[in-house]
């Protein structure tokens, strides 16, 4: 994969990681509820019953796979960040800096964009101001008076625009040169499943797949296979 599928799949795996949480902090899904009605305290005779509730959800009964899955996961994305990074180290540019730099350029060039849009303005605002003077008995009284305000452009609009100018083709080269490295860099990993499959899909595709070592496989599974080996 390219970097661009391989920045998506980064964070389709923290999107998983993130859901797979989201069940594991779920007391109810991590408990069994056992309740025995006690008749026989009642009844002379009568049988207690016991019923056993679980959590309602489709991975009621799995929380130990569940927990081998957030642990893949993590896996795979500590796997994926090491490729990503050696491919990025292969490139002409330096990637993260060039993209933050180019957003920047791209705030500013907006921002210069706006004070170029500033208009000279001149108007009248009527009664808008309060003055005051002594009337015939020697009081002081207030009155009212028109104000003409001036708005005048302090910068130099050509400067501004020429710099505005500079940023977006700096921008855009820089842009194109970041899309270039994204779509024809090659970053050395296997996705283990389709970056479009749902969290459910994917996680009941784990618990039955039989991967080979090193691909899509139960944490416990190698911890096993590592622990023969051993022995």
């Amino acid at each position: 994969m390219n970097l661009k599928e391989a920045f998506r799949y980064q964070n389709k795996l923290q999107s998983l990681i993130d859901e797979a949480e989201m069940v594991l902090s779920n007391p109810s899904m991590s408990t069994t509820v056992q309740e025995t009605y006690l008749y026989s305290r009642v009844e002379h005779g009568a049988l207690d019953e016991t019923v056993i509730r679980d959590a309602e959800s489709e991975y009621s009964g799995r929380i130990n796979q569940m927990v081998d899955f957030v642990f893949c996961l993590i896996e795979q994305k500590e796997k994926l960040a090491r490729q990503i990074h050696l491919a990025k180290m292969a490139l002409p540019i330096d990637l993260d800096t060039e993209i933050s730099l180019n957003a920047k350029r791209q705030n500013v060039a907006r921002t210069l964009e706006h004070m170029d849009g500033l208009k000279g303005t001149e108007q009248v605002i009527r009664s808008g101001g309060t003055g005051y003077r002594f009337n015939a008995t020697g009081d002081q009284v207030a009155y009212k008076c028109d104000i003409k305000r001036v708005i005048q452009i302090n910068f130099d609009r050509k400067a501004v625009r020429k710099r505005i100018s500079m940023m977006r083709r700096k921008a855009d080269s820089i842009s194109t040169q970041i899309d270039q490295c994204m779509v024809n860099s090659e970053v050395a990993f296997v996705a283990p499943f389709d970056v479009n499959d749902s969290f459910s899909n994917i996680f009941a595709s784990y618990c039955g797949s039989c991967c080979e070592k090193d691909q899509f496989i139960p944490v416990s599974r190698a911890v096993s296979a590592d622990s023969k080996m051993n022995t």
